[in-house]
């Protein structure tokens, strides 16, 4: 499969790699000058090639390399030293990618064939060479055990603190060493790049703390050996990096292993040759060190109780909604319920008794009068039904006529048969509006008809006017009657109709107006913008 082969230049890039360390290392080797380049080439191609594999096989990679250290350095090859450093690598590779039972093998392995190539041949090993031997197969295993990531990820992306730290640091390094910087045997800009880099790499603690640590570590080791002037600034530089790393990494496992370490970093650099080393100075020691480490727990422990208080808040404000929400939904349940077992009833029950006076009186005005409320009825009825699905479920869309215009002469001829005189002027050219601006015109018209019979009476006259507004996919609606022929008392009304006409304009970000027109009659104006005003 194509996925298969993604890592396939990665790995041909690392057996390059380790073909051209040992060319590079053993090809200008005096020993190796005389020797036919063929067989310097076959030798790097035995020492490099295999690191093509460690990324899948990291394990049988180590052993490999274990045996073929061993064996270079029998023979008194120099590839014996390419062999060893890609041998760390390797036990890099398997710490970080297998569990710990095989790193411990590979770690045993690696040792044991460190400890043949430090050895001089007839030679016995010595303690020293030994400890040797382990560190250097320990120590590569611990850093790709720590790349596993112990660190949790930060979760604030603010840098303040990461400059802060790196800006402190820097002054602090520079300020505190420069008058040592003509005593180190190196030129002044290389041990004033080494102080700078010292205090800027706190920077990146909070994200590395690991990595920094093993940086301050070994400036500090450096410094213990080239400029003990400095020893004390390197010191305060590993504790602040401890103290980091204390904070950010929760495993004490990780932060054992680096208690320890800084103990032997303090050990080499505070006791000077000679000292005789006491339990009570040891003790000091070790209070000195478990400091930042103390320090540091807490301010993680800290920043932990924040960061649940804070999900807490969050979980507690998302069950609130919740339950507004759910509280919401129930109290329109039984609104719903409630308006479907009262006016429901009612409408049915009208429309039931006016269809069975409609076949008592077949013919003649009483019949079409019947017809009619029977129709009605069933259109309210099915409107109800819409509503009652747009109350118990508030996030579905309300349906759109499919045809605005048929809307507005049905509800032309209702109210014409009811007894308005209603005359329709609609411009072709209204056609063209935006069906949400249509739909809306509709209604409008629908209600506003519905006012004039309500509140005029039979006999008046209305004119309805649907226009092109200025914006582009926007509708003019006008709703004008006269005043109404007889003096006649009004039906009572909620004023509900008009309110709601009002925010539907409003929620199309349109305007409406509504009064007496100043020649006894009642002007209904709105305009509705586009797709555009609609989006507004």
């Amino acid at each position: 499969m194509r996925w298969r082969w993604r890592g396939v230049p990665l790995d041909v890039l690392l057996a390059l790699s380790g073909i051209s360390l040992d060319l590079l290392l053993s090809g200008k080797a005096p020993a190796w000058e005389a020797q036919p380049a063929l067989s310097v080439a076959l030798f790097a191609v035995l020492a490099g090639a295999p690191m093509g594999f460690v990324r899948h096989w990291p394990v049988p990679v180590v052993f490999y390399l274990s045996a073929f250290l061993v064996y270079t350095d029998q023979i008194g090859s120099f590839t014996s030293n390419s062999a060893q450093m890609l041998l760390c690598a390797a036990l890099g590779a398997a710490a970080y990618r297998t569990e710990w039972p095989w790193t411990v093998l590979s770690v045993a392995a690696g040792a044991l064939a460190s400890a043949f190539n430090i050895a001089d041949p007839g030679v016995a090993l010595t303690s020293t060479a030994w400890m040797y031997s382990v560190g250097i197969a320990l120590f590569p295993a611990l850093l790709g055990a720590y790349l596993r990531r112990p660190a949790v990820r930060l979760e604030e992306r603010t840098i303040t603190p990461d400059v802060l730290l790196a800006a402190g640091g820097a002054a602090y390094a520079v300020l505190t060493t420069w008058t040592s910087w003509h005593a180190a045997p190196q030129p002044v800009w290389v041990t004033g790049l080494l102080a700078v880099t010292a205090g800027l790499s706190l920077g990146i603690a909070r994200r590395l703390p690991g990595i920094v640590f093993l940086l301050q570590g070994l400036l500090l080791m450096a410094a213990d050996t080239y400029l003990p002037q400095v020893v004390n600034t390197s010191m305060l530089l590993v504790f602040i990096s401890i103290g980091v790393f204390a904070m950010r990494v929760a495993s004490w496992m990780w932060t054992a292993v680096v208690y320890l370490a800084a103990c032997l970093l303090g050990a080499m650099a505070v006791v000077e040759p000679g000292v005789e080393t006491t339990p009570i100075r040891a003790v000091m020691l070790m209070a000195m060190v478990v400091t930042p480490v103390a320090i540091g727990r807490y301010i993680g422990a800290r920043q932990e109780a924040q960061a649940a208080e804070r999900l807490r808040a969050r979980e507690s404000a998302r069950l609130a909604v919740a339950q507004v929400r759910a509280d919401q939904l129930a109290e329109r349940e039984r609104i719903a319920r409630e308006v479907h077992d009262i006016v429901a009833h009612h409408v049915g029950a009208m429309v039931l008794r006016a269809s069975a006076a409609r076949y008592a009186a077949p013919d003649g005005p009483v019949a079409d009068a019947l017809t009619d409320i029977r129709e009605t009825g069933h259109q309210a009825l099915e409107d109800l039904r819409g509503l009652l699905d747009l109350l118990r479920d508030p996030d579905r869309q309300p349906d759109l006529p499919a045809d605005p215009a048929e809307v507005v002469r049905e509800s032309a001829e209702r109210v014409a048969a009811a007894g308005l005189v209603v005359k329709l002027d609609v411009d072709p050219a209204a056609e063209q509006a935006s069906l949400v601006a249509r739909a809306s015109a509709a209604r409008i018209v629908q209600e506003g008809l519905t006012n004039v019979l309500k509140h005029a009476g039979p006999g008046t006259r209305v004119n309805v006017r649907l226009t092109p507004a200025r914006t582009p996919g926007g509708l003019s609606v006008e709703v004008r009657n006269g005043p109404p022929p007889t003096v006649r008392e009004p039906l009572p009304s909620s004023g509900q109709g008009l309110a709601g006409m009002r925010e539907r304009v409003r929620a199309l970000g349109g305007a409406l107006t509504a009064g007496p027109d100043g020649e006894g009659g009642w002007l209904l104006s709105a305009t509705l913008p586009g797709v555009r005003g609609c989006a507004g």
